[in-house]
Formats: structure tokens, C-alpha cells, sequence
């Protein structure tokens, strides 16, 4: 799979495309091999290929959970160190690849907080513990589920195919699927990086492939053998809710993590510059990361002034090569799907405030344009918003609601009981609408009133990850990347740190073997006095 410069793709389309065709389809000219609008190539992978992997990972793996923990987890801390010192060129690699400067130089944030040695020493803490319990050696131990095969997202390969490091430090081995679309930061990744680390460190041979091929033969492939244990899938809902189905009918463990339709909510005393600027991360990778804000739930009272302040940025984001530092627009996927969640949206009362035309590179009108001005529309209303595919369902394209709800019952001019009371009851309203979510990744909250953000911090149960006065997107050590409820999880969803959902926890009790018979009484810390005994 040959992978041309994706700033050359944008600017000289349809040659570009056909140098691709023929260099992929054995038809070049020795001087298309030189071509400098080529960037790199990856070797496609045979089903025979796909099948040998999860043997020589089955074989290898026992080694690999051999090697002491603190070992793989050292791993793990290198690992952590050669991404920052090659941060460069890995960012170099991302936007060859289309990723805008500033959405990689975000993607690179996240690998290193995944790897953050604060990360490494939580999933430590989390993965074995030691006491006495009764004269017994108790401990409770994670251990690794055997050989897991993990299928990266297409339009967040990198970041998604990262999972893979920790799932490695905890003992597994790894099959790694490539997508032939965008494969070469994934290449890069594990050929440049993890696997010489990985030798190093003592793994075998087999415990690391990386294959290309298209995911539903290698899907069928994984659920087929016995040598798969657990498959970590990223993809639509709809898919995986299938695959889930079939890996539990093939006894495999699913992992999945979906798609999101997340909340950001904005109280009535928020900073809303800061707000604003959160909002405005919905449009990174012009909206198809999963993990960004999907719209914006606001209190009437600062409605107006918050929308404005949104709409006079999204109105200045321009289209443009991915090496431009000030652009985080990249070609949309569904442009077509983009207008019809639009005009479902105006049909059913939202107003467009901007956006929603087919642009060029150059930011040009364009039938054919692979860019969407972004949208910003405004809904007032929870009740009208729940019925717009716009806020129901997930929306992977620049396209944001602000959603303004009924305003609460008591004026601003009424006693402050009354207003405070008509506040409560808004709360529990959009309490209400962020847990109706069928999606579950992550919601964030701009207030500064404690009262209001425990209520949110205690009662949002959807989703896999809170953020409170905080950017939507940004990650931190210890804090999960991914991992979600509902559509977003799957029925086993839930916040995901790959060192825990590749592992499975066991309890170990090791007694001296002096005394056979257990006092299960003593041992639970309760002392029964025989002389107050009744019979």
C-alpha cells in the first residue's frame, strides 16, 4: 500500500491518485518508485499471514507473561521517553498521513499521557495486591488475557492502534491490524518504535505482528481461531454490536470502543471564552474524532453571548494543507450525510448560523470540494432537540448544536429563592438529557458554583469520562483516553485503561499449610464467647 503526501493529494488529485493505482496495482514506472510525492509504502498481508500470527503469538506469549511485571512496565516507561525524544517525526508522519500540525501535535499529547510514568504507576497499583489476611498470603492479581487483536480506527488510527503498548505490558501479545486506507502511521509506529523496544525487553519472537488487510476477512479470521482471546475493536456502533454478538457466540472477549455523541454544558456564571474555546474542539479533524464535543447544552441566561462568541470562531476557521499551523480541518468522509443531518436539522426548527458549504483547498466553492465550512446551528429547546438526527445521533463531520433549553420558569427579576429554585429544577433537566444519551464517551461542564458541578459529577452516569472547566478533548496522565457506556462501549462499556481490560483479575490465597482447618468465623473478624452460648 503506497501512501502519497496527503498535502499533494489535496493539490494535484486525480495524479496523484492514479500514481497510487499503479504503484499499488504493480503497473509503475520505475520513476514513479522515486516520485517525491510519495511518502511511504507498507506490504499488504495475506489470510495465510493473518492465520501464522496468532500461532506465533499463542506460542510466544507464555514467555512474554513470564517477565516480571515491573519489567513490562518498564517497557512501557521507554517507550514513553522514545516518543518524546522522536515527538518530531512522529507529528511529521501524522500529517503526511492528513492529520493537521495542531490535531497532531494533540494526538502525540495523548500517546504520551498513555504512557505517562504517573499512568504507568496507577495501572501498578491497580494490577497487583499483597496482604495477611487470617495467617494467609492474600493477593489479588491481573493477569493478562493471552493473544489480543486489536482493529484501529480509520480515522484515528495512531491514537486508537497506541492501545497496544500498555495491552503489551500487561503480558499479552498483540496482532495488530493496519488499515490498508490510512496505514502508515500504524507501520510506523510498531516497526520503528515498539518492536526494537520490544526486543529489548526481552519479548519473543511473535509476540508483536502487524498485518494490513482489509478488517472483515481478518475479523472472521480472529473470531475463527483458537488462538484469539480478546478482540479490541474501534468502529461504528452498528458493527459492534454485531461483533460483540458473534465474539461472544465465538467465546472471544469483546473490547469495543464506538462511537460518541458527547455533551458539553455551559452554567449560567461559566467562563465563557474558555467555554467557547472547548466548543471550538468539536471541529478538530473537521468533527470525526469520536471523543469531541457533539453539542452544547447552555443556560438561557448566557445563551445569546456564549453562541455569539462560538460563532464568530467557528467563522474564522479556514480549510487548508495539513503542514498549516493555524488548520484543524481535514476532507470529510460523509459529506453527503452532512447535508442530510443539516436539512433534517433546519426542517425540524434549528437555525444555521454558518457553514454547510463544499469548499476547495483553497477554501473555494465546490461540488466536488472534499471540505465542509463548519456548521453551527441553534436549537431551542430539549424536547425539539432530541428529535433532530443532529443531537440524537453521532455526527462525524463539523457540525455543532447549541441547544438552549426552556427557560426556567421564574424571571430574573424574582426573588433569588425563586430564581435558585427555577435553576435547580433546569439542572435536573439537563441532568436529565446528558444521562437519556444512548451514546456514553465523554461530557464536560463549564460552572463555577460547587453546588451545581457535584450535582454533575455525581449524578451524569453516562459516559466514560467527566471533564469540569476543562478542555473536551485534552487527556491526562492516569486519567483514561477512551473507553465509554451504551453505543459507545458496548454492553460491557465503561471507562477503559488497557492495562485492566486486557487483564482479568484473580484472587490467590497462600496459606504455611500448618493448620488445615479454617476458621471461617475468625477469619471474618467475628469472636463467639462459648459460655454465652444458649443451646
Amino acid at each position: 500500500m503506497h501512501w502519497p503526501r496527503s498535502s499533494a493529494m489535496l493539490d494535484e488529485t486525480y495524479d496523484v491518485l492514479a500514481l497510487k493505482a499503479r504503484l499499488d496495482h504493480c503497473r509503475a514506472e520505475p520513476e514513479d518508485h522515486a516520485d517525491p510525492r510519495l511518502v511511504g509504502r507498507v506490504a499488504r498481508s495475506t489470510g495465510a499471514q493473518a492465520i501464522a500470527a496468532l500461532s506465533l503469538a499463542r506460542e510466544a506469549q507464555p514467555a512474554w507473561a513470564r517477565v516480571p511485571l515491573e519489567r513490562r512496565l518498564d517497557f512501557v516507561r521507554a517507550f514513553h521517553r522514545l516518543l518524546r525524544d522522536r515527538a518530531e517525526e512522529f507529528i511529521a508522519v501524522l500529517v503526511s498521513e492528513g492529520h493537521p500540525v495542531r490535531v497532531a501535535g494533540w494526538a502525540l499529547s495523548a500517546a504520551l499521557n498513555l504512557t505517562h510514568p504517573e499512568t504507568v504507576d496507577h495501572a501498578r497499583a491497580a494490577m497487583v495486591w499483597e496482604g495477611r489476611q487470617a495467617g494467609r498470603r492474600v493477593r489479588l492479581v491481573r493477569k493478562p488475557d493471552g493473544v489480543v487483536c486489536l482493529d484501529p480506527a480509520r480515522n484515528a488510527p495512531v491514537l486508537t492502534a497506541l492501545a497496544g503498548v500498555p495491552t503489551l505490558a500487561a503480558g499479552n501479545a498483540l496482532i495488530v491490524n493496519a488499515p490498508p486506507s490510512v496505514p502508515l502511521s500504524v507501520a510506523y509506529l510498531f516497526h520503528e518504535l515498539v518492536a526494537p523496544l520490544l526486543a529489548e525487553y526481552g519479548a519473543p519472537p511473535g509476540m508483536l505482528s502487524v498485518l494490513c488487510a482489509p478488517a472483515r476477512p481478518v475479523l472472521r479470521t480472529w473470531l475463527a481461531s483458537p488462538d484469539c482471546d480478546d478482540i479490541f475493536f474501534f468502529g461504528g456502533s452498528n458493527q459492534g454490536a454485531e461483533l460483540t454478538r458473534s465474539c461472544l457466540e465465538h467465546g472471544k472477549k469483546p473490547i469495543m470502543e464506538l462511537a460518541g455523541n458527547d455533551a458539553l454544558v455551559v452554567w449560567r456564571d461559566a467562563d465563557l471564552p474558555q467555554a467557547a474555546d472547548a466548543a471550538l474542539e468539536r471541529y478538530q479533524g473537521s468533527g470525526q474524532l469520536c471523543l469531541a464535543p457533539k453539542f452544547a447544552l447552555v443556560h438561557p441566561a448566557v445563551a445569546e453571548e456564549f453562541t455569539e462568541l462560538v460563532r464568530s470562531r467557528v467563522a474564522a476557521l479556514r480549510v487548508g494543507p495539513p503542514e498549516d499551523p493555524e488548520v484543524v480541518l481535514t476532507p470529510v468522509v460523509k459529506r453527503s450525510q452532512c447535508k442530510d443531518v443539516l436539512d433534517d436539522a433546519v426542517a425540524r426548527g434549528a437555525e444555521l448560523l454558518c457553514g454547510g458549504e463544499l469548499v476547495d483547498v483553497r477554501g473555494r466553492p465546490s461540488l466536488r470540494g472534499p471540505f465542509i465550512r463548519p456548521v453551527l446551528l441553534r436549537v431551542r429547546g430539549l424536547r425539539e432537540a432530541a428529535a433532530m438526527r443532529a443531537v440524537a445521533e453521532e455526527t462525524f463531520f463539523p457540525l455543532m448544536c447549541v441547544i438552549v433549553p426552556e427557560s426556567a420558569p421564574a424571571a430574573e427579576s424574582a426573588p433569588a429563592a425563586e430564581s435558585a429554585a427555577a435553576d435547580r429544577h433546569l439542572l435536573e433537566s439537563v441532568i436529565s438529557f446528558v444521562n437519556a444519551n444512548r451514546y456514553g464517551l465523554r461530557n464536560s461542564l463549564w460552572a463555577h458554583d460547587p453546588y451545581v458541578i457535584d450535582r454533575f459529577t455525581d449524578e451524569v452516569t453516562n459516559g466514560g469520562v467527566l471533564k469540569v472547566n476543562d478542555s473536551h478533548i485534552g487527556t491526562l496522565p492516569v486519567l483514561p483516553i477512551i473507553g465509554g457506556t451504551g453505543l459507545s462501549g458496548g454492553v460491557f462499556g465503561e471507562a477503559n485503561i488497557p492495562f485492566l481490560r486486557t487483564t482479568r483479575l484473580q484472587g490467590i490465597s497462600i496459606g504455611s499449610g500448618e493448620a488445615a482447618h479454617f476458621d471461617h468465623l475468625a477469619a471474618a473478624g467475628f469472636h463467639h464467647d462459648q459460655s454465652s452460648a444458649r443451646t
